[in-house]
């Protein structure tokens, strides 16, 4: 009797343990289902902003604009920046506007697409994108434009805020913004005082001279250095110039970032001639009036000398203009435009003290 009670109370116990396990796992599937369902309950409306570092309306809307939006909506709300540095991003946005019935002379940025609606500007997009938004979230969210070129996008969050979405650049927003900041500021400074102090040494020459003093000359041998230095020159700007030409991206190197100021509306001057052209001008210009120089002791080789400092100083204050644009308007740095206004500046150091010796404008004194 015994036995069989102990029995009993065994399988009893057993059947109470299966019982109280089965409502423990049906309890979590149960909340496991709960918080999918909840999940998949919350809608997300995702956009895609086009920006440019060179664009101050960009910066307005991602540094002031979108920063309380984000707040705002938090994980519901997915925006995706695409950055447009070369011509090939420009080409991209000029599809996506041509997608959604954009004519071309409204292309601009800041780009902003949310489902069928496209805002240009800093004025439209705060001004209806939360109530987009608000729409988009109540009729279930909204999916990714069908747009090209969308995995070079970086997606905005707000510092310290970690939502992400697989298959995308997840670094924080304020990163984003600190990209438009490019890389080689410093070296652009840097060029631009040896640019000023080299003007300054050209300004303090030409005055000795008309005071009829001595000159501060250059090593006699700095003078043969002319052509390799306008030969350096002219591959620079051809460089520069097929690039601007033929729409292709630079190579760069690991400095700047040369797309970013060949694709501003810098590169070219007044809108028509690509400053790569020009400076292949200027340079075949320097090399025409050195050939003079060095085959005519006239009265024309004398003008020649002259009209290789002329050059010169233009091409260093023109390119001290462009080495300023770079880090303080256009945000980016371009390498090879920096190596140019070196050799130019390089050039008119070595030029200048013999042209003024050979000038006929009055008689030298001596040189030291």
């Amino acid at each position: 009797m015994n036995l069989r009670c102990a029995r009993l109370a065994t399988v009893a116990a057993v059947a109470l343990i299966y019982a109280l396990s089965a409502t423990v796992a049906l309890a979590s599937v149960s909340e496991s289902n709960t918080e999918s369902v909840s999940q998949q309950d919350t809608p997300v409306v995702r956009a895609v902003l086009f920006w440019s570092a060179t664009c101050p309306h960009c910066h307005y809307v991602i540094d002031n604009v979108l920063p309380p939006i984000k707040e705002r909506y938090r994980d519901q709300l997915n925006l995706l920046l695409v950055e447009i540095k070369t011509r090939t991003d420009w080409q991209l946005l000029s599809h996506a506007a041509a997608q959604y019935g954009i004519p071309q002379d409204r292309i601009g940025v800041p780009f902003l697409v949310i489902g069928d609606t496209v805002l240009i500007g800093s004025g439209d997009i705060p001004t209806y994108l939360p109530g987009l938004i608000d729409s988009h979230l109540a009729s279930g969210g909204l999916d990714w434009p069908n747009l090209p070129g969308l995995e070079s996008g970086v997606l905005f969050t707000l510092p310290g805020e970690a939502a992400c979405e697989a298959g995308l650049d997840c670094s924080e927003g304020s990163a984003v913004v600190g990209s438009s900041r490019a890389e080689g500021h410093n070296l652009a400074i840097a060029v631009m005082v040896g640019m000023i102090i080299s003007l300054a040494y050209v300004g303090v020459n030409t005055f000795r001279y008309l005071g009829k003093l001595s000159l501060f000359a250059a090593p006699g041998w700095a003078e043969k250095l002319t052509p390799w230095l306008a030969v350096a020159g002219l591959a620079v700007a051809g460089y520069m110039a097929y690039v601007e030409t033929q729409a292709v991206d630079a190579i760069c190197g690991p400095v700047g970032d040369c797309n970013a100021v060949q694709s501003s509306p810098y590169a070219t001057l007044f809108g028509v001639l690509p400053i790569g052209v020009l400076g292949v001008i200027g340079y075949l210009g320097i090399l025409a009036a050195w050939l003079v120089a060095r085959w005519r002791r006239d009265s024309t080789g004398r003008q020649a000398r002259q009209a290789i400092l002329i050059m010169t100083v233009f091409g260093t204050l023109f390119s001290l203009y462009l080495t300023y644009l770079e880090p303080f308007v256009i945000k980016a740095v371009c390498a090879w435009c920096l190596t140019s206004a070196v050799i130019m500046t390089l050039l008119m150091l070595v030029n200048t003290a013999p042209a003024l010796q050979h000038a006929d404008i009055r008689s030298r004194s001596g040189v030291r």
